[in-house]
């Protein structure tokens, strides 16, 4: 069973419906289980619904029923979900594992992530609203199920930590005591283990303590990790495993480009009808709710109104008529007499669209068609989130209303809202089933490009290789993609990150946030749409879109996840590789140098070339290595030598492999490599 830190105030909260809450009462049947409602608040909601763990209190207590000790985060995240229109939000892996270490230095004994492993919110399976198709979540598992590193090294390096110390960990309590100023030491002692953990939660700067007679280095914001009370065999600031840049490589999605360009052979395509078009279409007087009239069947609900205009009505002058629309979102486009007057849209922060267009009528008849549209189902918000918790169902969508015409000069307006409205769930093309049926209305005339409300369809071969598959929808307005029948979600590449709000390197110390780090400012909040290789047939495979605003499909590009670079810079204070500690080398670790290791990640990789490699000073981050004041002269040849032609490569950073540049002076080592 599966409870997320999101639900906790439904499920322990006894005023929402007047009962004991049933989760307390449920771990309490558990047997040799005990619980208080108060423990179960202070871990599962203080904690797991925080990004960190500072100066909290102790995360368990003793039980003196059972003796049993609770520790858990239900949840902590890697960071947030991106949205259409935002930027893309990521999480420093040295904060993630921050957080992780002071969980357990403060008691802990259960943690989870969410995500660890990222995804693809296929179909319309979305929430938010908002909510783009890719979960990546900057998990340490990817959205195409690759690692993400040095994320999943690094929390990797940290597990095997925790793993290796667990007896203790579950044992006893920690000892927590103070080591000065936002320092602050945790001592798990049993008959035959001593485990610490030592914090430095200050932001500015490192500090050096003194623990055991012994000193040690604390950088700033991180938590060092001693299995044996004495040796350093992990710091959560200091990331000993790789970094790898990822990139696309792109390729037409049709083989020959320059003859479907002459041609327009290549694709096919039906004009999705503007208003009522279907049997089952009805009226009623006044605007229905969206998701309560559509049962969440489709994004799409038309709203149309028939108009005769005699010429002396007040909204009509010699100056313009506005159409004014008020919905509570998600998204809306306006059709005048079936040509598109203007759309609008809501965003993630607030979904309502409020809709002014000017708009001309003719003479006698005039059709108003409205088609409101959804992008995921709406929860109730909270004070951090608008996702997620009781009573969700409640917040609706779709046009409300009032719908109004008006003079642009004078002001004076006519209420449409009240009127009887003919309304029609979905569209045409999904009665037909067109993305996954033939039909004999595709058309392969003239191909229409930045048309509204078009259907278009292709075949393609599946990308040679076994990297992950994306579509690169550059070109393209707002829609749904569906590949051999399945969908693989909305795509929306015309809907912008805003140009403000992301850093070049977001700074891992201090209080973490949902507004502190992102990147793509000023790019299309999602461009690649992940396509699974299982979907996929060597040859004859299918794409259909809808497009809504219009589009060039002939624009569209396949791209193949690819890894540009290998990155890693280790210094001489970095502890060894966490694998060279186990219970026969504890006196010996602690003298063992910082070793840099690189790996490709495809088995049938070597690693070709290096492209940068300095030990001394340099600076930077993996592709944007520099030099520093001193570097050997002998770093570059010593890395080729060690890596290039192999799957993988280890070399001691230490002035033993590279001689010693600058002395007096803490020196690091900068690799960059490609694998082919």
């Amino acid at each position: 069973m599966e409870i997320l830190s999101q639900d906790m105030e439904l499920l322990l909260n006894p005023t929402l419906n007047g009962q004991q809450p049933w989760l307390y009462l449920w771990i309490q049947g558990f047997p040799g289980l005990c619980a208080s409602k108060q423990m179960l608040l202070i871990p599962l909601l203080t904690l797991a619904m925080a990004f960190i763990v500072i100066n909290s209190p102790r995360i368990r207590t003793t039980s003196p029923k059972c003796g049993l000790r609770i520790g858990l985060d239900v949840g902590n995240w890697n960071f947030r979900f991106l949205s259409f229109g935002g930027a893309v939000p990521y999480r420093p892996a040295q904060d993630l594992a921050f957080a992780v270490a002071r969980f357990f230095q403060r008691g802990g004994t259960l943690q989870n992530y969410y995500m660890y492993h990222g995804g693809t919110n296929f179909g319309r399976t979305t929430g938010g609203p908002f909510i783009s198709t890719s979960y990546d979540y900057d998990a340490p598992l990817d959205e195409y199920g690759l690692v993400n590193q040095p994320k999943w090294g690094h929390l990797k390096d940290l597990h095997k930590v925790i793993k290796q110390v667990e007896g203790a960990l579950v044992a006893t309590d920690p000892a927590i005591s103070s080591l000065g100023s936002n320092l602050e030491a945790a001592v798990y002692r049993t008959g035959s283990e001593c485990v610490a953990f030592l914090a430095n939660v200050g932001t500015n700067s490192a500090a050096t303590v003194t623990f055991n007679g012994n000193s040690y280095n604390l950088p700033a914001w991180s938590v060092s990790i001693l299995p044996d009370c004495k040796n350093v065999v992990y710091n959560t600031a200091k990331i000993n495993s790789m970094a790898m840049i990822p990139s696309f490589t792109r390729q037409s999605l049709i083989a020959d480009v320059d003859e479907s360009l002459s041609l327009g052979s290549a694709w096919s395509w039906i004009k999705e009808p503007v208003g009522i078009t279907k049997d089952d279409a009805f009226t009623k007087p006044g605007l229905l709710e969206q998701i309560n009239t559509t049962a969440d069947q489709s994004d799409y609900l038309w709203y149309s109104l028939s108009v005769d205009v005699k010429g002396d009505e007040p909204y009509l002058d010699e100056s313009k008529t506005d159409l004014h629309v008020e919905s509570l979102g998600h998204a809306l486009h306006a059709f005048i007499n079936g040509k598109l007057a203007g759309s609008g849209k809501g965003n993630s922060g607030n979904s309502k669209v409020s809709l002014e267009i000017p708009v001309t009528f003719g003479s006698g008849k005039n059709t108003i068609d409205l088609l409101s549209l959804t992008v995921g189902l709406q929860k109730i918000s909270y004070a951090l989130h608008q996702n997620y918790g009781a009573f969700f169902d409640t917040r609706g969508a779709g046009i409300t209303g009032p719908v109004k015409l008006r003079s642009a000069k004078s002001g004076t307006s006519v209420d449409l809202s009240s009127l009887q409205w003919t309304y029609q769930v979905g569209l045409k093309g999904e009665e037909l089933n067109l993305p996954s049926k033939d039909s004999s209305l595709w058309s392969q005339s003239t191909l229409p490009k930045k048309q509204p409300l078009t259907w278009y369809k292709t075949s393609f071969d599946a990308p040679s290789g076994s990297s992950p598959v994306a579509i690169d929808f550059t070109g393209m307005g707002k829609g749904e993609a569906w590949v051999n029948g399945q969908s693989i979600g909305r795509y929306w590449p015309t809907y912008f990150a805003p140009n403000s709000g992301c850093k070049e390197n977001c700074d891992y110390r201090g209080p973490y946030s949902s507004s502190k780090c992102y990147k793509n400012c000023g790019k299309p909040s999602q461009q690649l749409y992940h396509v699974p290789r299982s979907w996929l047939k060597p040859s004859g495979n299918i794409l259909v879109l809808f497009e809504e605003i219009g589009g060039d499909p002939m624009q569209i590009s396949f791209a193949t996840r690819e890894v540009e670079s290998l990155c890693s810079h280790i210094s001489e204070s970095h502890p060894p590789p966490v694998d060279m500690w186990n219970s026969d080398s504890k006196s010996k670790s602690h003298s063992r140098a910082p070793v840099l290791s690189l790996e490709c990640p495809s088995p049938n990789q070597v690693i070709s070339s290096v492209k940068f490699a300095s030990f001394g000073t340099p600076h930077g981050s993996c592709g944007r290595f520099n030099h520093g004041k001193c570097s050997s002269t002998k770093a570059l040849s010593i890395v080729e030598k060690a890596c290039v032609g192999s799957k993988s490569c280890k070399i001691g950073v230490s002035i033993n492999t590279f001689g010693d540049p600058c002395v007096g002076v803490t020196k690091s080592l900068a690799v960059e490599a490609s694998c082919t």
